[in-house]
């Protein structure tokens, strides 16, 4: 596992390994990584289902109530195939700009 940090965001890489696999390191390694904002990138997973990202649904719902970001970058699944709970973007550009929206949300109190 792979930790690229920038500002207050940690990019999450995962190389060649499978889904079950990046999930249990995934969660070890969360105390180190829930005061930051998460961007998981799973360009290296080949296949990739809604099914497969709604496994991340937990984690990135107990990272959001402790008021950070967590966005998944892949072009596999799109958002309109999982619910709104869980972002998913096909672009780590995209992801930072998200994660730059919710920080303005959260300081302005919306």
């Amino acid at each position: 596992m792979i930790f690229d940090k920038e500002g207050t965001i940690i990019t999450v890489y995962q190389e060649k390994t499978s889904l079950p696999v990046f999930l249990k390191n995934l969660d070890e390694a969360y105390p180190k990584l829930k005061n930051d904002n998460l961007i998981l990138n799973l360009f290296t997973f080949k296949k990739l289902t809604s099914d497969d990202v709604l496994e991340f649904l937990d984690i990135s719902n107990k990272h959001r109530d402790g008021g950070k970001s967590f966005v998944i970058v892949t072009d596999k699944v799109t958002y309109d195939e999982v619910p709104e709970e869980i972002i998913v973007t096909p672009t780590l550009q995209e992801a930072k700009d998200i994660i730059e929206m919710e920080e303005i949300e959260r300081d302005l109190g919306i």
